[in-house]
Parts: structure tokens; C-alpha cells; sequence
């Protein structure tokens, strides 16, 4: 297995988390269930013509080999065997708005073509990755690409970065009226424009975000009781917490720590 990120320079790294290349072959394992995490990704078959898009209980079905995947608010499945040879990018919070010239929160929770967005410079993109040789050629490739066609608009949006700020430090705590007012806007207003420009609603992300947070702490095999873990991601009990982790994730903690990976977000399917 070879995965690698690597976190581009300013000014991409204001919107763009990490830049990632992936090559995984002979798993255990056909499918893999990804949990949550609220970000955009663009991702890059360089291995072959398409992606699989496996629908729960069906077979998949071959898709564009490059896609915008957009933030989730559930689990999706994916193949494994789209893994031999990819590449990608995950954006922050809001980082994506300078590149989807669209609303974000038309591609919460599906898949579009990055060629259906970004028209022949996608496929003249993964055309140029294909030909090179290594993953930090590749890697230096995409990070060149972005930058020659998007540092000049880069803009973040002020108000909803400080609303993310808050939320991220108390998810539990800040509610979105509070949050709002804030702002100076109506709580009509921010919520509009936080859902444009990060793909959910304040009360959405809060969710994502508690769940991303008990995620992380079972990943690194915290041993604390349950109840107590609740409170910890600001749910109101444990109850709270079993039932809103099942409703993003599809399985129960329990089974989620026994099938956890190297990666905190993919769980064996099967």
C-alpha cells in the first residue's frame, strides 16, 4: 500500500486541505463503507476509464473516472478495487465554493463529473497524471494545475469562516442562533449563506461535526465509558450519541471498533 498527502502552498491551502495519492491493491475486503466527514473531495482514477458507484445491496455500476464527491451527510460505499491507482483532493469546510462556481450544497450527497464542472480541462488533467511516472510527480502535477487555474479567485468568505471557527471549537455548545447573532445577520440569512458556501445547514454541520469527534477519539482507541464519550462530543447522553452515530455511519460504535483501518473514515464492508 502507498498513500500520501501532501498540504499545498499558499495560497491553495487556504481552501485545499491535502492533496492525496493512493495505490492499494490486494485487500481482504470488495467494498468499504466511507464515514462522513462533511468535506469535498475531487478524486482521479489513473488506473482506468471510470469509478464504480455501488449503491447499498446492488452492483455497481461504472461512473465518470474523475468526480466532485460531494460533501456527505451519510455513509457511501465505495470498491476497492477503485483504489489501485488514484489521486485526489480534500477541501477544507468552505473551501470548495471558489471552485465549484455553483452553490455548494447542490453537490452535498452525490457525485458529478469533474469534467461536467470544470468542462475538457479535467479530462486534458488526468490525461497529463497518467503519463507521469511517480506519485510526488503527480502530486506536484495537480498542485500546478490548481494554482495556474484558480489562485486568482481564492476568496474566502469571511463570516462563514468565523461561524466554522465557532462551531468546531464547542459543536455542542453554539447554537446557531447564538452564532448568528454573532455574525450581525438574521439567523434566516446566515443560514442561507453558510449552506452556499459549506453545503449544509449550521444545524447539519454541528451533527457532522460531533460524529466526526466521537469518530476520531474511537480511532485512537480511547478507553473512556460510553456515556462519558457522549458528553465529551457534546451529545446529551449516550443514547443520543448510539443512535446519531448509527444514522451517519450505518453500524453501532461497537462494530465500528472492530472493523476499523489504518484510516479513521473506511470500514470494511464485507
Amino acid at each position: 500500500m502507498i498513500y500520501i498527502e501532501h498540504i499545498p502552498a499558499a495560497p491553495l491551502n487556504y481552501c485545499i486541505r491535502s492533496l492525496w495519492y493512493a495505490r492499494v491493491n490486494s485487500v481482504s475486503h470488495s467494498r468499504e463503507r466511507i464515514l462522513p466527514t462533511g468535506r469535498v473531495q475531487i478524486i482521479l482514477n489513473l488506473a482506468r476509464d471510470f469509478l464504480l458507484d455501488c449503491p447499498d445491496a446492488q452492483p455497481a455500476q461504472p461512473t465518470a473516472p474523475a468526480l466532485v464527491v460531494g460533501a456527505r451527510s451519510r455513509y457511501e460505499m465505495v470498491d476497492t478495487a477503485d483504489m489501485a491507482d488514484l489521486i485526489g483532493v480534500v477541501f477544507h469546510p468552505g473551501g470548495f465554493a471558489p471552485f465549484a462556481r455553483d452553490s455548494v450544497d447542490l453537490f452535498s450527497n452525490r457525485s458529478v463529473g469533474l469534467e461536467d464542472l470544470w468542462g475538457g480541462a479535467a479530462a486534458l488533467l488526468r490525461d497529463r497524471l497518467r503519463e507521469l511516472a511517480t506519485p510526488p510527480e503527480r502530486l506536484q502535477c495537480l498542485e500546478g494545475f490548481l494554482r495556474q487555474s484558480f489562485s486568482a479567485q481564492l476568496a474566502r468568505h469571511r463570516v462563514i469562516d468565523f461561524a466554522l471557527d465557532r462551531f468546531q471549537r464547542a459543536p455542542g455548545a453554539a447554537t446557531v442562533h447564538e452564532v448568528a447573532k454573532s455574525t450581525g445577520w438574521s439567523e434566516r440569512r446566515f443560514s442561507q449563506v453558510f449552506r452556499e458556501q459549506v453545503g449544509f445547514s449550521p444545524k447539519a454541520w454541528t451533527r457532522i461535526l460531533r460524529f466526526q469527534r466521537a469518530v476520531q477519539l474511537l480511532h485512537a482507541g480511547a478507553d473512556v465509558p460510553w456515556a462519558e464519550m457522549a458528553l465529551d462530543c457534546g451529545y446529551y447522553d449516550q443514547s443520543h450519541f448510539a443512535n446519531e452515530f448509527r444514522a451517519f455511519s450505518g453500524i453501532d460504535a461497537t462494530t465500528y471498533l472492530a472493523r476499523r483501518t489504518v484510516w479513521a473514515n473506511h470500514v470494511p464492508a464485507n
